[in-house]
C-alpha cells in the first residue's frame, strides 16, 4: 500500500472512531466502535489498489452515515443506562 493511501486509510479510521464516540446511546456507541475496528482488521492485508480504493470509498460513505445518525440521535435524548452512570469506587 502506498504511503499516501495508508495515511488516508488511517485518517479515515480515526475519523470514524472519533465520530462514533458522539453517539448518545451507549449500545450504538459500543457497537459502532467494535464494528469499525473489526472491519478494518478484516481488510488490513488487502494489497490490490483497486480493492483498497473501493474499501476507502465504502468507508467514506459509512462515515457520512455515522455522522447523520449521530445528529439524529442527538435530537432525541434518552436516559443513560446504569452501566454509564457507574461511579468509580472511592478510596
Amino acid at each position: 500500500m502506498a504511503a499516501s493511501s495508508r495515511a488516508q486509510v488511517l485518517d479515515l479510521y480515526r475519523a470514524m472512531l472519533r465520530e462514533s464516540k458522539y453517539f448518545s446511546a451507549y449500545n450504538y456507541r459500543t457497537y459502532a466502535v467494535r464494528r469499525i475496528r473489526e472491519a478494518f482488521r478484516e481488510n488490513k492485508n488487502v494489497k490490490d489498489p483497486v480493492e483498497i480504493q473501493a474499501l476507502v470509498n465504502k468507508a467514506r460513505r459509512d462515515l457520512g452515515i455515522i455522522r447523520r445518525q449521530v445528529h439524529i440521535g442527538q435530537m432525541y435524548s434518552t436516559d443513560k443506562l446504569i452501566i454509564e452512570n457507574q461511579e468509580k469506587p472511592r478510596t
